[in-house]
């Protein structure tokens, strides 16, 4: 991305359309979309990049989760709200926010981060997202920031509650499915074996006609749980996920 996309505010409106935030101050914003690698690359003159909002960000994000928490579960312990917190405040369901709001798009990277993939980076993401709580908190001040916040991890939260701290291994391939490769997985039951009462179903995994490995369990859903697993993993070893 060159100088004059970087100075381009016009570009910057759909992005704030999507977070649900108007800047009062731009540059806040363009800060926080600003990897350090394009500050060096620019000779800017916050070589830091989006780091030390990132930084902010980070403390924000966490006490505004807390106070979340603490009023929509009263009756939970400090433990429970603990893991809560962190199956909802962390770099695959950050990241994964930033997805889902288009921010990758908006990034400003280093000609080699870029070409390295680095808008769908985990980390990238997570921090880029990060940053972004610091600005609005800047700009518009913590009522702001609440709201925002509220309004992005509504949905995460409610889930969480749901379903327990962690979530299932079919929600996370889809979620990182669509985000890299743009598809949805497809289950494939390939075997029933043994009697009804121990039966045992094999699953094959697909993404965009590319078959995956197999996941074994004793119903279709703890197969393909077992197999989402797996793929998971296989992506992730061979260096298909960047964190």
């Amino acid at each position: 991305m060159d100088a004059k996309k970087y100075r381009n505010e016009d570009s910057l409106i759909e992005l704030q359309q999507k977070i649900g935030y108007y800047f009062k101050n731009i540059t806040l914003l363009r800060e926080a979309l600003t990897h350090k690698s394009f500050a060096n690359e620019m000779n800017l003159e916050n070589c830091f990049g989006n780091e030390r909002l990132e930084f902010l960000g980070d403390a924000v994000l966490g006490l505004i989760t807390s106070h979340i928490l603490m009023e929509r579960f009263k009756e939970c312990p400090e433990g429970k709200l603990s893991k809560m917190r962190a199956a909802i405040v962390n770099t695959q369901e950050l990241s994964a926010l930033a997805r889902r709001l288009d921010m990758g798009r908006h990034i400003l990277l280093s000609r080699g981060e870029d070409e390295s993939r680095g808008r769908n980076k985990k980390s990238i993401l997570a921090n880029v997202y990060e940053a972004l709580v610091a600005a609005v908190y800047y700009d518009g001040g913590f009522e702001e920031v609440f709201c925002m916040i509220e309004k992005h991890f509504s949905d995460l939260i409610d889930e969480v509650a749901q379903k327990g701290f962690a979530r299932d291994y079919k929600s996370r391939l889809q979620e990182y499915s669509q985000g890299k490769f743009g598809a949805v997985p497809r289950y494939v039951i390939v075997t029933e074996k043994g009697p009804d009462h121990i039966k045992i179903f094999e699953t094959q995994v697909f993404i965009n006609d590319v078959c995956y490995t197999k996941g074994r369990g004793r119903n279709k859903k703890a197969a393909e749980q077992d197999a989402a697993q797996k793929t998971l993993e296989i992506l992730i070893k061979d260096g298909c996920e960047s964190d």
